[in-house]
């Protein structure tokens, strides 16, 4: 089988969420923070960079690592995460790495000759009297560093504002001269935080954090993560720097607000905080995000989706699927790995991913692999129990007339073959109890066509699925 682009688009054991995309030199680059399998908090690791060819979204080349949390002067002993980054291009066609690290309110920048490069600690954001931004009397703290550099100026966006905060206003804009540090333009707030919102356009989907920023025509598109944390927003202006509208919501991680498959209100993964960026591939418009796995907040993987934009430039909300890199839907042929699943759900509904340590207890399926961090282990769904349901989207299938899992765990029961999340049964395909990955497999017929796979276990004790396979 030809390679396909899935999602998540890096291999299954890596954990680079907050992705923010950029074109260089016909690749594509994605920046963002780094989690750990397992991890115990947000962003453990060194900054890392992938790539690929802009005509190819599956073929995905590791870069390296770009630049350590010891990099930074104020961090010499890697007691501080490395934050959500953003890179701009500078007037001397250098590559700058904006970030902050997460216990001090500044804006840290590094440098490169190239776009995956090793990066160097360059300096601080600072007023022209050499007061780092944030540290000013009456400043903001600084968070999530968003740039876009046009001439000889750079548009720096900041800011984290928690519902009824009202300590925080929004998100900054800041204007950074061709030194990229010097602000020429003091921060003016562009979005509203929740406490300020009334009135604004804003009203239930105000500012949270994640600012991205990108200029298609001549309209400005500030994408965040709004107050539901689940969903990045978009807001436009025709100037950088004032006048954003509410737009909508590019993409959520559960898939709430979107009615054409199911109520609008349903979630259908595990949300939790998002964060990422769009970009223009080859005339095609993606927004890349990220989704929460291993049942807590600290394991986040990137996704992508294609976005359409209309006449009007409004864009419409983005549905997850597993198969967004790959310009269509998969080939309804082969095995596929169970990761893939873009749904994710079991009877008791949940908007957002559980607390770690709560998370096998509250009966819920949850992605995740075997080993330790840094292990190239392949992932699969653990904790599949009565009622549970893996959902995969989506697939051009013709004469499928079997389906096969490979199944493991203590359990007995048969997993249910649906199309559609409450469609009618297909087929089933009996499992029992097995601590070794063991295949199963029933002659169930898939109708021709585009379409979604949803597999539902029926029974007791829990299964692990690793894969599933058309024939």
């Amino acid at each position: 089988m030809k390679k396909q682009g899935f999602n998540p688009y890096l291999p299954s054991w890596e954990y680079t969420p907050d992705g923010e995309p950029y074109v260089f030199d016909g690749r594509v680059y994605v920046y963002g923070s780094h989690d750990r399998f397992n991890g115990h908090a947000y962003c453990l690791n060194d900054y890392v960079c992938w790539s690929a060819p802009a005509h190819d979204l599956a073929d995905w080349r590791y870069e390296g690592v770009i630049y350590r949390k010891t990099d930074d002067p104020l961090n010499p002993d890697g007691r501080m995460c490395l934050y959500a980054p953003d890179v701009t291009v500078g007037p001397d066609g250098r590559y700058y790495l904006y970030y902050v690290l997460d216990k001090v309110p500044v804006v840290s920048v590094a440098v490169c000759d190239t776009p995956a490069g090793k990066y160097s600690f360059y300096g601080y954001v600072r007023y022209a009297d050499g007061t780092r931004l944030g540290e000013r009397e009456g400043d903001e703290p600084q968070f999530d560093p968003a740039v876009l550099t046009e001439g000889d100026t750079t548009y720096l966006y900041t800011g984290f504002s928690a519902p009824g905060d009202r300590s925080r206003h929004g998100a900054m804009a800041t204007v950074l001269g061709p030194d990229m540090l010097t602000i020429s333009r003091e921060p003016t707030f562009v979005l509203p935080s929740e406490p300020y919102s009334v009135g604004s356009g804003f009203e239930g989907h105000a500012f949270f954090e994640a600012p991205s920023i990108r200029k298609k025509e001549d309209t400005y598109y500030l994408i965040y993560s709004s107050v539901v944390m689940h969903e990045l927003c978009y807001a436009t202006s025709s100037s950088p720097t004032d006048g954003f509208v509410y737009g909508g919501v590019v993409v959520s991680n559960n898939d709430l607000h979107i009615d054409t498959y199911k109520p609008a209100d349903k979630p259908m993964y595990y949300g939790g905080n998002n964060h990422g960026g769009i970009a223009r591939i080859r005339g095609q418009w993606y927004v890349f995000y990220h989704r929460h796995t291993n049942g807590t907040n600290f394991s986040r993987q990137g996704c992508i989706e294609p976005i359409e934009f209309r006449e009007d430039g409004t864009i419409v909300q983005a549905e997850m699927t597993s198969c967004g890199p790959n310009g269509g839907p998969l080939e309804g042929r082969g095995e596929y790995p169970a990761y893939l699943a873009c749904q994710l759900f079991c009877r008791d509904e949940a908007l957002y991913t559980g607390a770690p340590g709560e998370w096998m207890d509250s009966r819920c399926p949850e992605i995740t692999e075997d080993g330790k961090h840094g292990d190239e282990e392949i992932g699969y769904i653990a904790n599949l129990r009565d009622g549970a349901t893996a959902g995969f989207k989506y697939f051009r299938c013709e004469g499928v007339r079997s389906v096969r899992i490979k199944v493991r765990g203590y359990c007995r029961g048969a997993f249910e073959v649906r199309t559609s999340w409450d469609g009618p049964v297909l087929g089933t395909i009996p499992v029992d109890f097995t601590n070794v990955w063991t295949a199963y497999e029933s002659d169930i017929a898939i109708p021709d066509g585009v379409q979604a796979i949803y597999l539902t276990y029926k029974g007791t004790g829990g299964a692990s699925l690793a894969s599933f396979a058309l024939a």
